[in-house]
C-alpha cells in the first residue's frame, strides 16, 4: 500500500513507528509530510477529498501504519491487499482485516467517506453538532447519526493528564433543567430542592495560559460534591504549591487544600474579581458547554453527560489549532477504543427497582 503525504500525493513516512500510537507527535508526523493545496483545510474540501474510498482508505492507512501494513493478530508484515474488498489477508495466520479493526470504525457498515467528514465536524463545530443534523447531511438515519457521534466522542476522550501548575481555577456546575421551564407536574415530581440538589455536578480545573500558551481545562461528572471527593480530584490534577483560585464554597477552605495550595477564594455575593482571584475563564467553559447543551442537544440523559463533557474539554484545548489539525488530532486517537450499541442504550444494565 502506497503512503499518501498531507496532500494527498505520494511519499515515504518517517520512521516513527508502527502504529499512530507509537508517534508522539502526530501533528508533528502529519506536518513532515509534503505540504499541498490537496489536502483538505475546510469541510467542503474534507468532503470532496474523501468522497473517493480509495483515498480515504490510503489516507487512514498511512495514519495508522506509518511503516507499512501489519497483521493486528501476529504483527506479520506484508499481508496480502484484496483490493475488490479493500481488505488485508495475513500470509502467516490467514485472518483477514480491514483499516477499521481496532478502531471507534469497526464493524461499521458506514463507508470512510461518510466517517471522516462526520469526525471533521464534530471535532471543529464550537457548539457540537446534533445528530439530526448529522442524519441529514450524510445522508443516513438519526440512529446511526447518534451512534456515529458517540463513537467519535470516545476518541475526542483526553486519555492522559498532565498535572497542572501556575495559576489554576477550580469551579462547579450543575446540568439540569431549569424548574421554571417545567410542567407543575414535572416540577412537583421531579424538584425536591433548590440550586443543583436535582441536577447532575460537574467539577472544572482550568490552568491559566502563560508565555503565549492557551490555558487548558480538565472536567468531570462528579457523583457528589462533598470534601473528600472535591479534594482527592484537585489533588491528582493540580501539583502541590500551585496558586488555587476558587469561590467561597465550603468544599474547598476546608481540609488539606488551603495547606498544600496558594488557595485564594472569591466571594459572588460582593464581587466577580479581586486582582488575579477569579473564576471567570473557568465560568466561560462552563458557559460554552451549557450552549453546546441547551443550544444544540437540548436533552442529555446524565448517564451519557460525561462523553458531552469530553466532547466539549477537547474542543476547548484545542481552540487554537486550525480544523485540520483537529480533526487530525482526533483522528490520532481512533485506535484502541470500540462502544458497542449495547453500551451506549445501557441494554445489559438491570433495572432499577426503585
Amino acid at each position: 500500500m502506497t503512503q499518501v503525504s498531507r496532500s494527498g500525493g505520494v511519499s515515504s513516512p518517517p520512521n516513527k513507528g508502527n502504529n499512530i500510537l507509537d508517534t508522539p507527535a502526530p501533528l508533528l508526523y502529519l506536518s513532515s509530510m509534503n505540504k499541498r493545496k490537496a489536502f483538505p483545510s475546510s469541510l467542503a474540501e474534507a468532503i470532496r477529498y474523501f468522497a473517493d474510498p480509495d483515498v480515504a482508505l490510503t489516507f487512514l492507512v498511512s495514519l495508522r501504519w506509518p511503516k507499512g501494513v501489519s497483521c493486528p493478530a501476529c504483527e506479520a508484515k506484508n499481508p496480502g491487499f484484496l483490493k475488490t474488498r479493500r481488505i488485508w489477508k495475513c500470509r502467516d495466520c490467514g485472518r483477514q482485516f480491514s483499516v477499521k479493526l481496532g478502531t471507534i470504525f469497526e464493524d461499521s457498515p458506514i463507508g470512510l467517506d461518510k466517517w471522516l467528514p462526520a469526525l471533521w465536524m464534530l471535532a471543529n463545530s464550537k457548539n457540537g453538532i446534533s445528530s439530526y443534523e448529522l442524519g441529514r447531511a450524510l445522508g443516513v438515519t438519526q440512529k446511526t447519526g447518534w451512534f456515529m457521534l458517540h463513537r467519535i466522542r470516545l476518541a475526542m476522550q483526553t486519555r492522559t493528564w498532565a498535572k497542572m501548575r501556575g495559576h489554576i481555577e477550580a469551579d462547579e456546575t450543575f446540568i439540569g433543567g431549569k424548574a421554571k421551564f417545567m410542567h407543575w407536574s414535572k416540577r412537583k415530581r421531579v424538584i425536591r430542592g433548590s440550586g443543583g440538589m436535582d441536577k447532575t455536578p460537574v467539577l472544572g480545573i482550568l490552568e491559566r495560559g502563560t508565555d503565549g500558551k492557551a490555558s487548558r481545562v480538565r472536567a468531570t461528572v462528579a457523583k457528589n460534591l462533598n470534601q473528600r471527593g472535591i479534594r482527592g480530584h484537585v489533588l491528582a490534577t493540580v501539583e502541590k504549591g500551585a496558586h488555587l483560585y476558587t469561590d467561597t464554597t465550603m468544599q474547598y477552605g476546608k481540609g488539606r487544600l488551603p495547606k498544600l495550595y496558594q488557595h485564594e477564594a472569591i466571594n459572588h455575593a460582593r464581587e466577580y474579581a479581586r486582582g488575579q482571584v477569579h473564576t471567570n475563564s473557568l465560568e466561560n467553559f462552563w458557559s460554552l458547554l451549557k450552549r453546546a447543551i441547551k443550544g444544540t442537544y437540548v436533552s442529555v440523559d446524565p448517564f451519557h453527560l460525561f462523553r458531552y463533557v469530553d466532547e466539549q474539554v477537547r474542543r476547548f484545548n484545542e481552540r487554537k489549532s486550525n480544523d485540520r489539525q483537529r480533526f487530525v488530532s482526533a483522528l490520532a486517537d481512533i485506535v484502541g477504543r470500540r462502544v458497542t450499541y449495547r453500551e451506549l442504550t445501557g441494554a445489559d444494565l438491570k433495572p432499577a427497582t426503585t
